[in-house]
């Protein structure tokens, strides 16, 4: 699997979602957070196709209603945030995983994935990562 792109701020709000609750329909996705980020019905379905676009969402049909699953494991998005984080404060190595140990999306096997992750990437070769 490719490396994820990079979601914006409101694209990880929407993923945050689809980690907690699972597959979802746009109009679940606009019931959670539609009136939080202050979109209509029709930006929601724009912003999950852009999702869709950069393949960090899939979209299928049940019962003639578009259905949206994430694509990407949730360690290996949150691992390219971790890593632009890293390059933007000029951090040598890896950022330490244990500032994740209270998180409400983050369980123990998510964060040891995350660890290994990160220790791989900084492994590899500048550029193959």
């Amino acid at each position: 699997m490719s490396q994820p792109s990079a979601p914006s701020d409101a694209e990880l709000s929407i993923l945050k979602c689809f980690w907690r609750d699972g597959d979802l329909s746009a109009r679940e996705v606009q019931d959670r957070i539609g009136v939080e980020q202050g979109w209509s019905s029709s930006t929601t379905r724009t912003v999950l196709e852009r999702m869709r676009a950069k393949t960090l969402l899939g979209r299928r049909d049940v019962h003639g209603m578009a259905v949206y699953s994430t694509t990407q494991p949730k360690v290996a998005v949150i691992g390219v945030l971790m890593r632009r984080l890293g390059a933007l404060l000029e951090i040598d190595g890896a950022l330490p995983v244990a500032a994740f140990s209270g998180s409400q999306i983050l369980d123990a096997e998510d964060i040891a994935a995350l660890e290994a992750a990160l220790a791989q990437a900084e492994a590899e070769p500048e550029g193959q990562a």
